[in-house]
């Protein structure tokens, strides 16, 4: 039987020396970066600085050129396959999927991890399959076809998969993509919930630095492959920050519902 998350030491992610890139060019050159373990930590940069292949290399979907990518100390690379996909669940940008699965069959396909020759499907995996379908509000919709359903819809059965994984830490790259507003907040609620009371470490892609703000404990701005700038977002996001890295005009005030760092562009001229 598994160890809930709550009651597992939190996963830790660090980099020492990282260097990335694609084919001749490199986005990524030399990192070191230690994430806080059992934090709710958010990336945001500009577009191309490197957020995505950060996030795709920690989770070992991209190969370092040079460096070492580290979980709690050891070497990410060299953990057996089988054994980091019970650690590390992930859901990157625009998954495909399979033709004619239903809901609750793709979202089964997370308990592979733990599936064995001498251990089939069990009611531990059913009822993990279940809370998934629950916290993500999909229980109505678990016999309907996947390739049926709207692109909000699919990616919460996304997100419902990675959960049913019942891993330590969540790795999310844009996971907030083709929802609405109010769906957006109920998956970022989700899983700060996750992170709150579960316990887990969860890393995310946003791309909206107001609820990067008011979701994160730890944010980590990047431009042009660089960390400029971690910490609280209190102590990280102003007007410098604005303008040095976005390039954009504009003041940082308190949210009036949570406090968190709120931006307010400037009017255009």
């Amino acid at each position: 039987m598994t160890t809930d998350a709550a009651d597992r030491p939190p996963v830790r992610l660090a980099t020492r020396g990282l260097t990335v890139g694609y084919g001749d060019r490199t986005v990524i050159d030399g990192l070191d970066l230690e994430l806080p373990g059992g934090a709710f930590t958010v990336i945001v940069g500009p577009n191309a600085c490197g957020k995505s292949t950060l996030l795709r290399t920690l989770a070992r979907l991209l190969a370092p050129r040079s460096g070492t990518v580290l979980i709690d100390g050891a070497e990410l690379h060299a953990q057996p396959t089988r054994e980091l996909a019970r650690r590390l669940g992930v859901l990157p940008q625009s998954p495909v999927t399979p033709e004619g699965l239903t809901v609750a069959d793709l979202v089964a396909r997370g308990r592979q991890p733990y599936q064995r020759w001498f251990r089939q499907w069990s009611g531990e995996d059913s009822a993990a399959v279940e809370r998934a379908l629950r916290l993500t509000g999909l229980g109505d919709l678990r016999d309907r076809p996947v390739d049926a359903l709207s692109g909000g819809q699919r990616q919460r059965v996304w997100i419902a998969l990675t959960l049913a994984q019942d891993t330590d830490a969540l790795l999310l790259d844009e996971p907030t993509t083709f929802l609405d507003l109010a769906h957006q907040v109920e998956v970022l609620d989700l899983l700060r919930r996750l992170n709150r009371d579960g316990g887990r470490t969860v890393l995310a892609v946003l791309h909206d630095l107001n609820q990067a703000c008011r979701y994160a404990d730890h944010l980590v701005v990047m431009k042009d492959g660089r960390v400029t700038a971690q910490g609280p977002p209190d102590e990280v996001m102003d007007a410098a920050c604005l303008a040095g890295v976005f390039g954009l005009g504009g003041v940082v005030v308190p949210c009036p519902v949570t406090g968190a760092p709120m931006i307010v562009p400037d009017a255009p001229a």
